[in-house]
Formats: structure tokens, sequence, C-alpha cells
């Protein structure tokens, strides 16, 4: 990464602020194909979308993370929740109207 003190003017600072977006943006398109991929094993497994315990997990693994990196967990973990919200869903929606079991979804 480039080291930002060298940044002197808001045109370069900005170029690498896009530049890092479009990083992200293919992490986050990254962790959608693995929702995907637990979507198609968790029923193998017996699993539903959501198990609060995981979610609860990756936030704590998050917000430590924020806070090592002098960054706010709330914003962090608020991000993440979003984030895990939408990924459940799409489980969901993959995973179609029958529970891991078989038990229709309420």
């Amino acid at each position: 990464m480039i080291d930002l003190d060298t940044l002197t003017t808001m045109t370069d600072l900005r170029r690498e602020i896009d530049s890092l977006d479009c990083i992200v943006v293919a992490l986050l398109a990254r962790r959608a194909a693995m929702i995907d991929r637990a979507a198609v094993l968790k029923p193998g497994e017996g699993l539903p979308a959501r198990i609060d315990s995981r979610v609860e997990a990756v936030v704590a693994n998050v917000r430590a993370e924020a806070v090592a990196r002098h960054l706010d967990p709330n914003l962090v973990e608020a991000l993440w929740r979003k984030l895990i919200d939408w990924s459940i869903d799409r489980e969901e929606t993959a995973m179609g109207p029958k529970g891991p079991k078989g038990d229709v979804r309420a």
C-alpha cells in the first residue's frame, strides 16, 4: 500500500480511495460467492441459513479486528450486521422454502 504521507493533493488521495473502493467491492463479491457456496453446503450438513451463535462470533471477530486497527467497532458492527442479514437472506432464497431437515419455513 502507498504511504499516505506521499499523497500531497486531493486528486491523488481521491485516486487512492477509488482504487481501494474497487478492492473492497472485489472482496465483497468474493464473500458473496462464499455465501452462495454455504447455501449449497448447509442443507447437506443439516444447518439452517441463520445460526445465531455464528452471527455473534463473526460480529465479535470483526469488532476485535476494528479495535486492533483503530477503527470504530460500533461502525464495523453495524456494517457487518447489515452484511450478515443480507447474506442470510441470500442463503435462504437459494436454499428454497424448506429448511435443512425438510421443515417448511414459517
